[in-house]
């Protein structure tokens, strides 16, 4: 039996509790595949070449087209392994772009794209919801191979809904069809039209969901998976003893952003103070309205997060890897034309090589942590994300009892 199959064992028998971030962005999720390409290579390197990155991280979290990459490393396929390995959601993204954002052409094409954003979405979804349907089929959330996170809103409600594999025990009615909250995290405002769905529990009462993109509440999922987490703690779950809650110096986090305009290219005030509804919804080919909160919502989080790792001495557990020099078609989320989308896998490849950086909120722009490339913080956490693996083999009477030749490593 290939080593890579034994099951990530609780976080009570190692060091950290490990997760996995993505961000929102539309057909910009190229950026972050090809990090989690890089990512699940390193960990092959050292595990076998059947190694996921499901097998690794207690809990993913994804938001738009992050919950859309969670849901394909974690959905199981016939022999119970993830469907998807990271290198294949690129060329899932290269494959269906094209027609999940099909591109309108010929002189009258910015006039029109303006309309549809005025008068309805930009795009029907039927292709994405179709082509989402038939990958993930009847699985649901609680069938995921590790803990996912996958924020949403509900403009009903108008609060943001959660669906976290952590609360289907006590909150049976988020058990849905992960088909169903994959379409519902994608559904951007102006890009992708809302998504209504229902579900039933053990007693037969009926939830219903008006949602739209996740990205309204939190573009960057990192803090409500770290939540989440947290909340199991506090209720004393056994698979988190001894952690302390809020013990932030035990998490291993890598988050990835999409990438983002560079600041010559963003809006400002007296642009926008001329703008009405019209000027929010589609000024300089975008749309500042979403640009605007979604960008928000992610370099809070990681400011936050930034600060907490820092006063904790533990900077080098929590890597963001995010690209804020974006120009052009490539900033769009949108633009899924097969040369924007190579420049997009450009993108990605380009950033492994970049020093770590993190935002400066003052300055909006991204500055050099060290001079530590992403590739080699990535190779970093690969290491340890594997040795914390073993060492919680070695330590967990299930694990060691069902694969007693696992090699365990010096740390055990």
């Amino acid at each position: 039996m290939e080593k890579t199959s034994v099951p990530l064992q609780p976080p009570t028998y190692g060091n950290l509790i490990t997760v996995l971030s993505m961000d929102g962005g539309g057909i910009r999720g190229i950026v972050p595949a090809t990090i989690l390409s890089f990512l699940e290579s390193e960990l092959q390197k050292m595990d076998g070449k059947d190694a996921r990155l499901a097998d690794y991280f207690d809990v993913i979290a994804g938001t738009s087209t992050g919950g859309l990459i969670t849901a394909m490393l974690t959905s199981p396929n016939e022999k119970n392994r993830p469907m998807f390995s990271a290198k294949d959601i690129k060329d899932f993204y290269l494959e269906n772009g094209p027609k999940i954002f099909p591109q309108d052409s010929g002189p009258f094409a910015p006039v029109t794209k303006m309309m549809k954003t005025v008068t309805g979405p930009k795009y029907d979804g039927n292709y994405l919801h179709k082509l989402i349907r038939e990958k993930l089929g009847d699985t649901r959330l609680h069938q995921t191979l590790t803990h996912v996170v996958i924020p949403t809103f509900d403009i009903k409600r108008l609060r943001p809904t959660i669906f976290s594999t952590y609360q289907v025990k006590n909150k049976p009615s988020v058990d849905a069809l992960l088909s169903d909250i994959c379409i519902a995290t994608s559904a951007a405002p102006t890009y992708l039209p809302a998504h209504y769905f229902q579900t039933e529990d053990h007693s037969e009462a009926v939830r219903e969901f008006n949602l739209i993109d996740g990205g309204v509440a939190a573009n960057n999922p990192t803090l409500v998976a770290i939540s989440e987490v947290t909340k199991e703690i506090s209720k004393g779950n056994p698979d988190f003893f001894p952690i302390k809650p809020m013990d932030y110096g035990r998490f291993l986090v890598i988050s990835l952003g999409t990438g983002s305009p560079k600041s010559e290219q963003r809006y400002n005030a007296h642009e926008a103070a001329k703008w009405g509804i019209i000027g929010w919804l589609t000024s300089g080919g975008s749309t500042p309205l979403v640009d605007v909160f979604t960008q928000a919502s992610a370099d809070m989080v990681d400011l936050h997060l930034a600060v907490v790792f820092q006063a904790l001495h533990s900077a080098k557990s929590y890597l963001r890897i995010q690209d804020d020099t974006l120009s052009g078609p490539v900033s769009s989320v949108d633009i899924a034309t097969k040369n924007n989308m190579n420049d997009l896998l450009k993108v990605g490849e380009g950033l492994l090589k970049k020093p770590v950086s993190r935002v400066n909120l003052d300055t909006g722009i991204f500055k050099l942590l060290n001079q530590e490339t992403n590739e080699e913080a990535l190779k970093r956490f690969a290491k340890l994300l594997s040795e914390e693996k073993r060492l919680r083999l070695a330590r967990s009477p299930h694990g060691h009892a069902r694969f007693p030749s696992f090699p365990t490593s010096s740390t055990a």
